[in-house]
């Protein structure tokens, strides 16, 4: 057990690979909160989602004091601090990001960000995913903010399986309010790009650009959209509760009759 002037630790992790301005903004403002040890992808991970590497070995560098990266995704570095590098000693909470680009709506199914928050949730570590507008120069303001959820979640706690994601608006000015939401629709276009190759053979990018989002009331995008922090508490559970009820009467081994089969 800890002594009550130890230090929380802290694991920092992302999807954006070692080096990338969120992760070190974020680093440095956690610092004044506890003791933090960061391990990243050795490169970018984006939109790897909860994957974990089964089929080749995971290799671990240091490039700096606290710094490491491991050659998988997310999840991976998650798992792996918890289970073996960490894992004696313990963590008291996972912070991934500061990403760059917005982690909203069903952007959450996607996102290696998120993912490296709810493999925490998974291993009963509270954790939050941090994210932001491509506009990096805010976000030296969002890490500040990130440092203080922190900082609430080790000493309030979060349900078991549960953890939090959080998008940062575009300011000129410290944030000054936050709001609790659920995750909203986010609009993209529906496209794959076709495209030949010098010798005639045929290339694809999976082109998906966000163009909006619904700003439904009580959700993260209209959150955003109108300058404040959005926190949306997630499971690791996904089950639709909701539809128990109507599928209950299902005859799941029994004939239709009405059918006619």
């Amino acid at each position: 057990m800890k002594s009550a002037a130890a230090r929380p630790r802290i694991l920092v992790t992302n999807d954006d690979g070692p080096g990338a301005p969120g992760v070190e903004a974020l680093i440095a403002s956690l610092k004044r909160i506890g003791d933090v040890t960061t391990i990243t992808p050795d490169r970018e991970r984006s939109a790897e989602s909860h994957s974990l590497t089964l089929h080749k070995p995971l290799r671990l560098k240091r490039y700096g004091e606290g710094l490491y990266a491991l050659n998988g995704g997310p999840a991976d570095c998650v798992r792996f601090a918890v289970l073996e590098f960490m894992g004696k000693s313990g963590i008291d909470i996972v912070c991934s990001g500061i990403n760059r680009g917005y982690n909203m709506g069903e952007d959450i199914v996607y996102s290696g960000t998120v993912a490296a928050a709810r493999e925490a949730a998974l291993l009963r570590i509270p954790s939050l995913a941090f994210s932001q507008d491509y506009a990096w120069p805010f976000h030296e303001r969002s890490a500040a903010f990130a440092a203080r959820l922190a900082r609430l979640v080790i000493k309030r706690g979060l349900p078991r399986g549960v953890f939090l994601n959080v998008n940062f608006p575009p300011t000129n000015s410290p944030y000054r309010k936050a709001e609790l939401v659920k995750l909203g629709t986010r609009i993209y276009t529906h496209k794959v790009t076709k495209r030949s190759d010098p010798r005639g053979g045929h290339y694809y990018w999976l082109v998906g650009k966000a163009v909006g989002g619904l700003k439904t009331i009580g959700t993260d995008i209209l959150a955003v959209s109108r300058g404040s922090v959005s926190v949306t508490p997630l499971h690791w559970n996904p089950t639709a509760f909701d539809c128990f009820p109507n599928m209950a009467s299902w005859k799941f081994f029994h004939e239709d009759a009405s059918s006619g089969r």
